[in-house]
This record gives C-alpha cells, structure tokens and sequence, in this order.
C-alpha cells in the first residue's frame, strides 16, 4: 500500500498546504459556518447591548402615527385610489381618436400623474412622509406601466400598419400552457379595460399582449408567502423602532459639532442595522410580495431578481437586483436611444440620470425639502461603475458592491435625516 506523502518507489512526493493558492482545495464550507456563527454572535451582542441601554421601544401605536396624522384624514389612501379614473384615461381603442390627440392625451396623462402626486404630498399638511413615499411610489410604478402599455401598443400597431393586412380583433388561440381560460390575443384585440387592469396590478413593469400563465393557484404556496409578508413585516418596524431609530438620534450631536471621528463611529454604528432591513426588505418585497401577487394572478414570469449578490462589477448589481425596473430601462430607454445613434457610455449615463431624479422624486417630495443626496449618491455610481469594472476583479469587484451597499445607504440616511431634523425641529424652536 502506498504511503501519505510517498510514491511507490519509494521516493518523498510534493504536498502543498492546503490554505495555499497552488493546492486546488476549494472546501471552506466549515470556514464558511465559522462567519456565520460570528456574525450572529456579534449581532446578538449589539442587539443585548440596544435591549440593555434603551428598553423596549417597540411600540405598535407608533407605526400607525408613520402613516396618518389625523385618523379621520387619509391623503395618502385617497391619492393612491384615485389612480383608477387616470389609467382609464389611457385606455383609447384604434380608430376612436387621432394618433396625435391620442399622443397628446398620454403625455397630459402620464405627467399630470407626477404633478398630481407630487402636489398633494407638498401641500396636503395630513400627508405623512410615509404615506408620501408609498403613495408615490405606486404613482411612480403606475407611470412607468402606462409608458410601456402605449410604447408597446404603438409598435403593435406601427407592425400592423406595416404589414399592411388586418389582423384579428378577437382571441386567436389557447395559450401553450393548456389552460382554456387562458387564451392567446392578437393586436388591436389586446385593447380591453380587462386587458389593461390585469397589467396594472401584474408584478411587471413591461406590457406585453399575452403574458406566461400559471395553470392553476398553488394555495400552500400563497400561504407561506403571505405569512412570510406578514412575519417580515413585523420584523423590519422592529428593528427600524428599536435599532435604528436610537442610532440615528445619537448621530445627530456628531453632525451638527461636525465631530469628524464621531460622524464615522455613527456611520459604521448604523450601517449594520440599516443592511441587515435592507436585506430583509428586499426578501420581503422581491420575493414574497412580488410572489404573492403573481400566484393570485397565475402570471407566469416570476424573474424577480437574479444573483446580483455575486456581482463582480457595478452595472451587474444593477442589471440584476431589480429585474422589472433593469427590463423597463432597457426596452423603452437604453435600447431606443442605441438605435437613434447615442453611445454605450451615454446611454447608460442617462439611465442612472433617469434612475436618480425618481430616487430623489420618492424622497424629497415626502419629505418637503430638496438636498439631492439621492440624486447625487445615484450618479456617484457611474465613476464607481468605470473605476470597479476597469481596475477591481472577481472577489475584488464584489467586495467593492458590498461596501458600496453597506456604507453608501446609512451616508445617505444620516444625510437626510440631520437636514430633516434641522428644518424641522432647530429652525421651528
């Protein structure tokens, strides 16, 4: 028998440590369980800490406060209700009105959204800044959907026109799922208040004619997407009431003395609760809310995000951790100012333009104050785009996006709250 280390005749073979880059081995799985087992200590420890110094400070009153000023006043839930009669209003069929007062009447529409929305969280005084954000975020979500319903039905019909021939306004064939209450449907047939309502309250931002379908409603897992929304939920106001806010208070002395070393301690402080609510939003949202509209709408396409966690550059966390805002942006944005002639480079640039002014859109205006700390973080990430991509590699570049994740967001948090504060609270006292 051949002994460890030796070669069967007899003389002494090459063996390399196994932490060195030349021995090929590549399981680190108990060194992997060790930074877990760290990690959660160490976060134990900080939360015993939070517990110890400031009590509980849950406080479920409190959360209804964030949404409603006054409980016989809700801005918030009368704007969001009053999109329906303006999505109606893009509703046209081919042949009722001209293509140029049709044009005119989607640009009134999609801009009167904006300014509706924004007006009313700027001058309504019942309107929370939470209340804000989510009533413009669903403006927001509502703008972008009714961009790609004309962008797409436009094509549609430039197709048809093209072609020359009439196409059927009626359903043509089943869908390839098998199911006879889903059926295929040609253009202009597709030009339905049913048609339409479907890709309003679809988890999608791009329109198509005929969507994938899900034969049937999977009831167990409409469940545990439903209580996971609910139990994260829970969770994130938690953590949000009892390990940020505290933090956050705390920074406010730091910034205001302009305590350098203090405004750093505060960041790093903060930057380990706002990414852990972060992560769980983004389960929450992109995976068991998203899930669950799309299981109680049988809609087929369920890719929500891909792997940007082993993202390598910049642009590839962005192309893949919000896959309906990376589609949206790529059909109706960066390809049609490709085809007019713009380059990569500013191509992209006015993608990262675009996504700023809604970053800034969806805070500012809640807030009734304009700092462009959004804005400006946003655009910060096409020169760390070109810098991690050209200098930065494998292992390198994914280390460059966490610490862009982990240390951008709670700059940008502080930064908002401290000029919130100061509005709000010195100048009024």
């Amino acid at each position: 028998m051949e002994k460890a280390g030796m070669k069967t005749n007899g003389s002494p073979s090459k063996i390399e440590s196994l932490l060195s880059s030349s021995s090929g081995y590549s399981n680190y799985r108990g060194i992997l369980n060790w930074c877990v087992v760290m990690l959660v200590l160490s976060n134990a420890r900080l939360f015993l800490e939070n517990i110890i110094k400031y009590g509980i400070l849950v406080d479920p009153i409190q959360v209804v406060s964030l949404f409603l000023k006054d409980p016989y006043s809700w801005p918030a839930a009368c704007l969001i209700i009053g999109r329906e009669p303006l999505s109606v209003i893009c509703y046209c069929r081919t042949g009722t009105i001209s293509k140029t007062t049709g044009l005119i009447l989607h640009i009134l529409n999609l801009t009167s959204m904006l300014i509706l929305s924004s007006a009313t969280a700027l001058t309504v005084t019942s309107m929370t800044p939470v209340g804000g954000v989510i009533s413009l975020g669903v403006y927001t979500v509502l703008f972008l959907k009714l961009y790609s319903y004309q962008d797409t039905n436009r094509w549609c019909r430039e197709i048809r026109q093209a072609k020359a021939k009439k196409m059927t306004r009626s359903f043509s064939c089943k869908s390839s799922n098998g199911s006879a209450a889903h059926t295929h449907v040609s253009y202009p047939g597709n030009l339905t208040h049913r048609d339409m309502y479907y890709f309003v309250f679809a988890p999608t931002l791009c329109y198509q004619l005929n969507f994938p379908r899900s034969p049937r409603i999977r009831k167990r897992f409409l469940m545990r997407r439903l209580l996971e929304m609910l139990f994260l939920m829970q969770l994130l106001v938690g953590l949000i009431q009892q390990w940020m806010v505290p933090t956050i208070q705390n920074s406010m002395k730091p910034f205001q003395e302009m305590d350098f070393s203090r405004m750093v301690e505060r960041l790093l402080k903060l930057a380990v609760p706002n990414h852990l609510i972060w992560l769980i939003f983004f389960y929450w949202f992109f995976h068991s809310s998203l899930n669950f509209v799309a299981e109680m709408l049988q809609f087929g396409d369920r890719e929500f995000y891909r792997d940007w966690w082993n993202s390598e550059t910049v642009t590839y966390f962005w192309a893949n951790w919000n896959i309906p805002v990376h589609k949206w942006c790529l059909r109706h944005f960066y390809k049609p100012m490709l085809r007019n002639g713009v380059n990569k480079f500013l191509a992209q640039t006015a993608v990262f333009l675009a996504s700023a002014f809604f970053h800034e859109y969806l805070v500012s205006v809640p807030l009734k104050m304009f700092r462009l700390w959004a804005f400006m973080g946003m655009m910060a990430q096409v020169p760390l785009a070109w810098f991690v991509g050209r200098f930065l590699n494998g292992n390198y570049g994914n280390a460059a996006m966490w610490i862009s994740l982990i240390i951008g967001q709670p700059i940008a948090v502080l930064m908002y709250v401290h000029d919130y504060y100061i509005i709000h609270h010195v100048n009024t006292t």
